[in-house]
């Protein structure tokens, strides 16, 4: 069974605050510019009235993520639109025992295939294997996905694909939360969203993090 990590949100503030939730983006290996997606957003009322805490889960499994768009991302505007997603493994230190953790892209129709294994992919991270098509008829976004504790997938963050290329991804376990209405699945500013965000770094293991946006603006993390 997957391990899930698990975020417990109270709001210590006077008001009803609108948060969203984030990945530092992955370590890539090809394509061009990286982005980021919210993965999560939600409103929740003052602990002091509501004594609510909202619980938002992400299940560890590895996902390579790949999306046709219209256009070329856009801070505030959804990164695309067709979808497609597959649980992949990270390349292992020793590459030759790699398993599971190349996929390749096809545009018609629009799909990633069954992993296989690629031992000349980074060690840690998954590859996704683009097709050669022209990218001014064709704008397509692929990176790191991830899986809710509800079972749906959003792609964290990615990369625009350049045609007959190898793109490598490693991502990294750390999240974010920040006040903000960035709904599920649109682009959004990472280095300016990240400066003042709560922090929960799950590369050492841990697997919950109870955080508290405080009256002041500052955060409490506490991890487990």
């Amino acid at each position: 069974m997957s391990t899930l990590i698990r975020f417990n949100l109270t709001n210590q503030s006077n008001t009803l605050q609108d948060f969203f939730f984030f990945q530092e983006p992955a370590v890539y290996i090809g394509g061009s510019n990286v982005y980021s997606n919210s993965i999560q957003n939600i409103s929740l009322a003052p602990y002091s009235s509501s004594s609510s805490t909202y619980t938002f889960m992400i299940n560890m499994q590895f996902y390579a993520g790949a999306q046709q768009s219209n256009t070329p991302p856009v801070v505030g505007q959804q990164s695309g639109y067709l979808s497609a997603i597959r649980p992949v493994d990270l390349t292992p230190a020793t590459t030759s025992d790699a398993q599971n953790n190349s996929t390749t892209l096809s545009l018609s129709p629009f799909g990633l295939s069954v992993p296989v294994a690629d031992t000349t992919a980074q060690a840690g991270s998954f590859r996704i294997v683009s097709p050669v098509f022209n990218p001014s008829l064709n704008n397509i976004n692929a990176g790191s996905a991830v899986q809710l504790g509800d079972g749906s997938v959003v792609l964290s963050n990615f990369t625009t694909v350049l045609p007959n290329q190898n793109l490598d991804c490693q991502p990294i376990l750390k999240y974010y939360i920040q006040t903000g209405s960035y709904q599920a699945g649109t682009v959004m500013n990472f280095t300016s969203s990240s400066l003042t965000a709560a922090f929960c770094d799950a590369t050492g293991g841990e697997t919950t993090f109870d955080v508290a946006y405080n009256i002041d603006g500052t955060w409490t993390v506490t991890p487990s």
